[in-house]
């Protein structure tokens, strides 16, 4: 549901925002939707109303969430260019002979 010319209301943990941006509504919303289930759990986890701690609290998980998906890029990265240095490297000796 777009109100705002160029921007997308969502509701996030009972709180309602208008969010603009380059992304598409589907996108936007899916954000939300993720955000405010994070905060659901937390809540429900840490039996607390206390919207900045929950808020806190799930923004560090998701922090945590991407720094081990960042991790596991950098390993898959290197997994990667290790295994293409090694192909190369038996492509060489193939072609050499």
């Amino acid at each position: 549901m777009v109100n705002v010319e160029g921007s997308t209301r969502v509701e996030v943990f009972d709180q309602s925002y208008q969010i603009r941006g380059v992304e598409n509504d589907e996108y936007i919303k899916s954000l939300a939707a993720y955000v405010d289930k994070k905060m659901r759990v937390i809540a429900d986890v840490c039996k607390t109303v206390d919207g900045q701690k929950v808020a806190v609290l799930a923004a560090l998980n998701i922090a945590d969430e991407l720094f081990q998906e960042k991790e596991n890029s950098r390993k898959l990265d290197t997994f990667i260019y290790d295994k293409s240095a090694q192909c190369s490297r038996m492509l060489d000796q193939v072609l050499r002979r």
